[in-house]
């Protein structure tokens, strides 16, 4: 009896400390083999334009609505207090800092980062990445790099986007819709906010975009188990990239915000 329970919680402790080092390692092959030559543009490119390009729909609506309905819950409770003047500063503040970094990360996760851990999870129950192995090809440099560096470089672009997208929506609700003064609105948007909101927003954009392509990456690169692995890999790493998104989010704001 004894045992078995030390076995139950060996085998608790261990699988994670494991996936964790197996992870590192793949960050640290990573890391070696970007600025390693021959550099793989076309991959790289094609990469971006799934990542970014491909997301921008799913992006866009979300930024504008998200941003529509801040406004309109900061204008209903700031009338409480006759502050209907500071709505554009909170819409902006919070785009720039939280919403248009999370959300951004978040949605391009569930999107792309499970079209990742899908594709290389494929790769591996069928042998395509033994393969290359076979064939003299580094797999983590013909898969993986172009994957974590397009990530890396279209997250914050994209929450860029998105910072604009739902300081428009905020604008269309509080002008257009509530009537308010759009120079009291587009004056509190730029009396407040500073660039180093702005210049937060990307550097988390930055680590989210790595922390999602890797882990998304891992959990696919090392899948087994045929069809059944391929889903758990999916759903692992959509699960593990947001959860890894929200967790340090907190820990970069105490950083960025101190």
């Amino acid at each position: 009896m004894l045992v078995r329970l030390i076995e139950f919680f060996g085998v608790i402790i261990v699988k994670p400390v494991e996936g964790v080092g197996r992870a590192l390692l793949l960050l640290g092959s990573v890391l070696k083999n970007i600025f390693k030559p021959p550099f793989d543009i076309r991959n790289i490119f094609g990469q971006m334009l799934e990542i970014g390009v491909n997301s921008l729909p799913v992006v866009l609506i979300t930024a504008i609505f998200t941003g529509m309905v801040l406004a309109l819950q900061s204008f209903t409770g700031f009338k409480r207090f006759g502050a209907e003047g500071l709505v554009g500063s909170v819409v902006a503040l919070s785009m720039t800092r939280e919403l248009g970094p999370v959300l951004s990360a978040l949605i391009v996760t569930g999107r792309a980062g499970a079209a990742m851990a899908a594709e290389l999870g494929t790769m591996r129950v069928t042998e395509q990445i033994d393969a290359l192995e076979t064939l003299a090809t580094n797999p983590v440099k013909y898969l993986v790099v172009p994957r974590f560096l397009s990530g890396t470089i279209m997250l914050p672009a994209l929450a860029v986007v998105t910072d604009i997208v739902g300081i428009i929506g905020g604008y269309l609700v509080t002008v257009v819709w509530l009537g308010a003064s759009s120079k009291a609105y587009m004056r509190a948007t730029w009396d407040f906010l500073k660039t180093d909101d702005i210049y937060s927003g990307l550097i988390k954009s930055c680590f989210f975009g790595a922390a999602f392509t890797l882990i998304s990456c891992y959990k696919g690169f090392y899948a087994k188990g045929g069809a059944e692995g391929v889903g758990q890999a999916t759903t692992g790493a959509v699960v593990f990239s947001s959860m890894t998104i929200l967790i340090s989010d907190y820990f970069l704001s105490a950083w960025l915000f101190k």
